[in-house]
Protein backbone atom coordinates (compact mmCIF):
# COMPACT_ATOMS: atom_id res chain seq x y z
CA UNK A 1 0.00 0.00 0.00
CA UNK A 2 0.95 3.39 -0.81
CA UNK A 3 2.43 5.59 2.36
CA UNK A 4 0.80 8.45 2.96
CA UNK A 5 -0.80 10.48 5.92
CA UNK A 6 -3.56 12.70 6.02
CA UNK A 7 -3.33 15.77 8.17
CA UNK A 8 -4.95 19.82 8.78
CA UNK A 9 -3.10 21.84 6.36
CA UNK A 10 -0.70 24.78 7.53
CA UNK A 11 -0.12 28.13 6.28
CA UNK A 12 3.72 26.16 5.45
CA UNK A 13 2.04 23.88 3.10
CA UNK A 14 0.53 27.32 0.53
CA UNK A 15 2.86 26.72 -2.10
CA UNK A 16 2.73 23.31 -2.32
CA UNK A 17 -1.09 23.52 -1.95
CA UNK A 18 -0.70 26.20 -5.10
CA UNK A 19 1.56 23.99 -7.36
CA UNK A 20 -0.44 20.49 -6.71
CA UNK A 21 -3.56 22.49 -7.50
CA UNK A 22 -2.06 23.80 -10.27
CA UNK A 23 -1.00 20.29 -12.08
CA UNK A 24 -4.10 18.42 -11.24
CA UNK A 25 -5.83 21.55 -13.26
CA UNK A 26 -3.40 20.95 -16.09
CA UNK A 27 -5.54 17.30 -16.60
CA UNK A 28 -8.05 17.89 -18.68
CA UNK A 29 -11.36 16.97 -16.34
CA UNK A 30 -8.88 17.54 -13.58
CA UNK A 31 -10.31 20.61 -11.66
CA UNK A 32 -13.04 23.35 -12.97
CA UNK A 33 -10.54 25.68 -12.50
CA UNK A 34 -7.57 26.36 -15.52
CA UNK A 35 -3.95 26.30 -14.40
CA UNK A 36 -3.80 30.07 -15.01
CA UNK A 37 -6.68 30.90 -12.62
CA UNK A 38 -5.21 28.89 -9.79
CA UNK A 39 -2.92 31.71 -7.94
CA UNK A 40 -1.56 32.29 -4.70
CA UNK A 41 -4.44 34.49 -3.72
CA UNK A 42 -7.01 31.44 -4.46
CA UNK A 43 -4.92 29.66 -2.03
CA UNK A 44 -4.81 32.20 0.41
CA UNK A 45 -8.72 32.74 0.13
CA UNK A 46 -9.39 29.11 0.13
CA UNK A 47 -6.81 28.36 3.32
CA UNK A 48 -8.83 31.32 5.06
CA UNK A 49 -12.19 30.13 4.61
CA UNK A 50 -11.87 26.94 5.50
CA UNK A 51 -10.16 28.28 8.82
CA UNK A 52 -13.67 30.16 9.14
CA UNK A 53 -15.37 27.29 10.45
CA UNK A 54 -14.76 24.74 7.06
CA UNK A 55 -11.99 22.17 7.39
CA UNK A 56 -8.64 21.71 4.78
CA UNK A 57 -7.03 18.45 4.73
CA UNK A 58 -3.23 17.60 3.57
CA UNK A 59 -2.16 14.14 2.17
CA UNK A 60 1.66 13.48 2.30
CA UNK A 61 3.72 10.96 0.99
CA UNK A 62 6.05 9.53 3.09
CA UNK A 63 8.62 11.54 1.12
CA UNK A 64 7.21 14.73 2.51
CA UNK A 65 5.86 15.59 -0.93
CA UNK A 66 1.96 17.18 -0.85
CA UNK A 67 0.29 13.95 -2.89
CA UNK A 68 -3.86 15.61 -2.33
CA UNK A 69 -5.79 18.09 -0.81
CA UNK A 70 -9.05 18.65 0.12
CA UNK A 71 -11.09 22.28 1.35
CA UNK A 72 -14.73 23.56 2.10
CA UNK A 73 -15.86 26.38 4.00
CA UNK A 74 -18.74 26.56 5.93
CA UNK A 75 -21.70 28.96 4.80
CA UNK A 76 -22.07 32.00 6.80
CA UNK A 77 -25.59 32.90 6.56
CA UNK A 78 -27.00 31.75 9.98
CA UNK A 79 -30.20 29.73 7.89
CA UNK A 80 -27.32 27.32 6.35
CA UNK A 81 -24.35 27.54 8.73
CA UNK A 82 -24.75 23.84 8.97
CA UNK A 83 -24.04 23.20 5.61
CA UNK A 84 -20.35 22.69 4.25
CA UNK A 85 -20.04 23.74 0.41
CA UNK A 86 -17.61 24.70 -1.99
CA UNK A 87 -15.81 21.80 -1.88
CA UNK A 88 -12.41 21.03 -3.75
CA UNK A 89 -10.09 18.06 -3.80
CA UNK A 90 -7.28 17.76 -5.66
CA UNK A 91 -4.91 14.83 -6.18
CA UNK A 92 -1.58 14.65 -7.76
CA UNK A 93 -1.41 12.94 -10.94
CA UNK A 94 0.78 10.43 -10.01
CA UNK A 95 -1.52 9.85 -7.09
CA UNK A 96 -4.84 9.17 -8.58
CA UNK A 97 -6.39 5.51 -7.87
CA UNK A 98 -4.10 5.05 -4.96
CA UNK A 99 -6.73 5.81 -2.19
CA UNK A 100 -5.69 9.21 -1.61
CA UNK A 101 -9.03 11.26 -2.68
CA UNK A 102 -11.17 8.42 -0.64
CA UNK A 103 -8.65 9.25 2.08
CA UNK A 104 -8.98 12.76 2.09
CA UNK A 105 -12.98 12.83 1.86
CA UNK A 106 -13.35 10.02 5.16
CA UNK A 107 -10.87 12.22 7.07
CA UNK A 108 -12.79 15.47 6.09
CA UNK A 109 -16.15 13.44 6.59
CA UNK A 110 -15.04 12.53 10.38
CA UNK A 111 -13.89 16.18 10.70
CA UNK A 112 -16.79 17.71 9.74
CA UNK A 113 -18.76 15.37 12.30
CA UNK A 114 -16.82 16.46 15.10
CA UNK A 115 -17.00 20.33 14.50
CA UNK A 116 -18.71 23.00 16.64
CA UNK A 117 -20.44 24.07 15.90
CA UNK A 118 -22.31 20.85 14.51
CA UNK A 119 -22.02 20.24 10.90
CA UNK A 120 -25.46 18.90 9.40
CA UNK A 121 -24.74 18.89 5.39
CA UNK A 122 -21.94 18.62 3.31
CA UNK A 123 -22.37 20.00 -0.49
CA UNK A 124 -20.22 19.87 -3.77
CA UNK A 125 -20.44 19.62 -7.47
CA UNK A 126 -18.93 17.84 -10.35
CA UNK A 127 -19.36 17.68 -14.26
CA UNK A 128 -21.80 15.13 -15.42
CA UNK A 129 -19.27 13.59 -17.58
CA UNK A 130 -16.94 12.96 -14.75
CA UNK A 131 -18.66 9.49 -13.99
CA UNK A 132 -15.41 8.37 -11.71
CA UNK A 133 -15.77 11.20 -9.44
CA UNK A 134 -19.10 10.48 -9.13
CA UNK A 135 -19.18 7.03 -8.01
CA UNK A 136 -16.12 7.99 -5.34
CA UNK A 137 -18.55 10.06 -4.22
CA UNK A 138 -21.71 7.85 -3.99
CA UNK A 139 -19.51 5.04 -2.72
CA UNK A 140 -18.87 7.84 0.12
CA UNK A 141 -22.27 8.77 1.15
CA UNK A 142 -23.03 11.21 -1.08
CA UNK A 143 -26.16 11.27 -3.25
CA UNK A 144 -26.99 13.27 -6.51
CA UNK A 145 -29.51 15.31 -5.95
CA UNK A 146 -29.86 17.47 -8.84
CA UNK A 147 -28.40 18.34 -12.49
CA UNK A 148 -28.00 21.79 -13.16
CA UNK A 149 -28.30 22.05 -17.31
CA UNK A 150 -25.39 23.68 -19.11
CA UNK A 151 -23.68 24.89 -15.85
CA UNK A 152 -19.93 24.86 -17.08
CA UNK A 153 -18.42 25.90 -20.29
CA UNK A 154 -15.15 24.53 -21.45
CA UNK A 155 -12.13 26.12 -23.22
CA UNK A 156 -13.31 24.29 -26.81
CA UNK A 157 -17.19 25.81 -26.14
CA UNK A 158 -18.51 22.84 -24.94
CA UNK A 159 -21.11 23.28 -22.29
CA UNK A 160 -21.26 20.43 -19.61
CA UNK A 161 -23.74 19.88 -16.70
CA UNK A 162 -23.02 20.17 -13.17
CA UNK A 163 -24.30 17.48 -10.85
CA UNK A 164 -25.26 18.42 -7.24
CA UNK A 165 -24.29 16.28 -4.79
CA UNK A 166 -24.70 16.19 -0.79
CA UNK A 167 -24.24 14.32 2.33
CA UNK A 168 -26.53 14.87 5.60
CA UNK A 169 -24.80 13.73 8.52
CA UNK A 170 -26.42 11.79 11.55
Amino acid sequence: MDQFVVRPATARDAAAILALHRRVAETPGGLARQPEEITADYVAHAMAAAADGGLNLVAVASDGALCGEIHVERMKVALFAHVLTELTVAVDPGWQGRGVGSALFRALIAGARQAAPPVGRIELWTGADNLGAQRLYERLGFRIEGRMPGRGRHPDGRLEDDIVMGMLLD
